[in-house]
């Protein structure tokens, strides 16, 4: 492998793992030496410092990170805070609402009652910590992942706990077409 395909190939890693990482386990995914590995990443934190790039690779004990560096946080909160304060989409609503009525649940449950996919609005609403997993179903085969909501659920939506959900209307409480006398529409 060529040296520059092997920093394409520790950067790719240290991007995509997005936590630290053991060299032994980077100069493994890579296909490197642990020595070549380190020199990588020293000819990496070069190019990004000649670049003025915002990245660079720390040394985190025997472990390494790829990260921001510390002067572009504000920039970074800044963008964390207006993604957290965005508005809950219809998607998230309805997400919202299987998992608060019925938790714990997987999310084969919720995207069979919606029809979609629902694996970005959960992963969305469990990163704003409005849902969290709550251990794995070992009754239903593959044992997938339980959601269920959290505290600040209940904070967000001002509830003191679930019993404060308003109820679901029954078939009593909606309106058939047999209710209108007028029949057209």
């Amino acid at each position: 492998m060529k040296f520059s395909e092997g920093m394409s190939a520790v950067e790719a890693v240290l991007f995509a793992v997005g936590e630290p990482i053991e060299l032994e386990k980077l100069a493994q995914a890579c296909e490197l030496e642990e020595e070549v590995t380190v020199r990588v990443i020293e000819r990496l934190n070069d190019r990004y410092r000649e670049q003025k790039s915002a990245f660079e690779i720390a040394k985190l004990g025997s472990c390494y990170q790829m990260m921001t560096k510390a002067e572009y946080s504000r920039y970074i909160k800044s963008a964390v805070e207006t993604r957290r304060q965005a508005p809950l989409s219809q998607a998230a609503l309805e997400v919202l609402a299987i998992v608060a009525y019925n938790q714990p649940v997987t999310r084969g449950f919720i995207d069979q009652i919606r029809g979609v996919d629902s694996s970005g609005v959960v992963k969305s609403l469990t990163e704003r910590n409005l849902l969290e997993e709550h251990g794995r179903m070992n009754d239903i085969p593959g044992k997938p992942i339980a959601y269920r909501t959290t505290e600040n659920f209940l904070r967000c939506f001002g509830l003191n706990g679930l019993d404060g959900l308003p109820p679901i209307p029954g078939s009593t409480d909606q309106l058939s077409l047999d209710d209108y006398e007028n029949d057209e529409f």
